[in-house]
């Protein structure tokens, strides 16, 4: 081989591999679009209006675990909902404080059952 022959191999060898790292790059992008599409489907959208009940989430339920322990605290009335997506809840027992609105959930109080009924299980 001589030197021009030998420079022409290395010129392609770095165009080569030019063209993977770009192609890479592509990729890349590709799999990030389609990551960011699919969990953008999979979120909740939850609208908040004043007057309405919420729960909060207790995130910092970690320095006290417990295994049947409900991480959500509440209910909360919701008494202002600003445009950023942070929201003011009121408690009693609490007061007036701004929350995100990605830790509240709408809060369903149950029905209230006047009648229990019990099973009695007799021998066979």
């Amino acid at each position: 081989m001589n030197h021009s022959e030998a420079g022409e191999k290395r010129m392609l060898d770095l165009h080569e591999l030019e063209e993977l790292r770009l192609d890479a790059y592509e990729n890349a992008l590709i799999y990030k679009e389609r990551t960011k599409k699919w969990h953008d489907r999979r979120i909740i959208r939850r609208e908040f209006n004043e007057g309405e009940v919420v729960l909060l989430f207790n995130s910092r339920l970690r320095l006290f675990p417990g295994k049947l322990r409900s991480r959500w605290s509440g209910p909360f009335e919701v008494t202002k909902v600003n445009q950023s997506g942070a929201i003011e809840v009121w408690s009693e027992s609490t007061g007036k404080f701004l929350v995100n609105g990605q830790r509240l959930k709408h809060y369903h109080p149950a029905a209230k059952v006047g009648h229990v009924a019990t099973l009695v299980m007799c021998p066979p």
